[in-house]
């Protein structure tokens, strides 16, 4: 009898601690929520831009920015503007991913003012432009959840009369994961 329960004992402390030890350098899977606020815009701006990402996984991602234009007399050609997004990410060498080079796909919605772009006419027109486009960029998070991103793109607007005919989408993001 203390043969076999010196054998069920042993197992049982076995199965007990043969778990996978889980590596303290990779990332929490469960963060999968992102914010980020575009730092080169809103110093040269004042144009607030804010972004948010939710990861699918570790290779895509999908969300949306908004931007306003705090001092609308300035010569950035949008007051407003929401832009969603899709993302692939490329090159990963982790397990916890969406992070490293990625391609982006999007759709903005924006307002402004044509600023008297149509000189022969003479008077300054609001506008509503839908653009469809495609960026490149990176983004590095460490180990903590903070995350440095850059991004350049550019989108061609479909069908506007007073608006720009593209739109060049980038910026220096700054921002946490959690």
């Amino acid at each position: 009898m203390r043969p076999t329960l010196f054998l069920i004992f042993c197992i049982f402390v076995t199965t007990a601690f043969s778990q996978n030890q889980s590596d303290s350098k990779n990332n929490n899977p469960d963060k999968v929520n992102e914010v980020r606020l575009d730092g080169l815009k809103l110093l040269a701006g004042p144009i607030l831009e804010g972004t948010y990402e939710y990861i699918k996984n570790q290779n895509s991602g999908f969300g949306m920015s908004l931007l306003v234009n705090l001092n609308s007399d300035n010569d950035y050609p949008e007051n407003f503007s929401i832009t969603p997004f899709y993302r692939m990410y490329f090159f990963n060498k982790r397990d916890y991913g969406a992070k490293g080079f990625f391609v982006e796909g999007f759709g903005k919605l924006a307002t402004g003012n044509d600023g008297n772009i149509l000189e022969s006419f003479g008077n300054d027109e609001n506008y509503t432009d839908l653009s469809l486009g495609m960026s490149l960029g990176n983004k590095w998070v460490n180990t903590n959840g903070f995350v440095f991103e850059v991004l350049l793109g550019v989108s061609r607007t479909l069908g506007s009369n007073y608006g720009n005919e593209a739109y060049l989408r980038g910026g220096l993001f700054v921002g946490y994961r959690f």
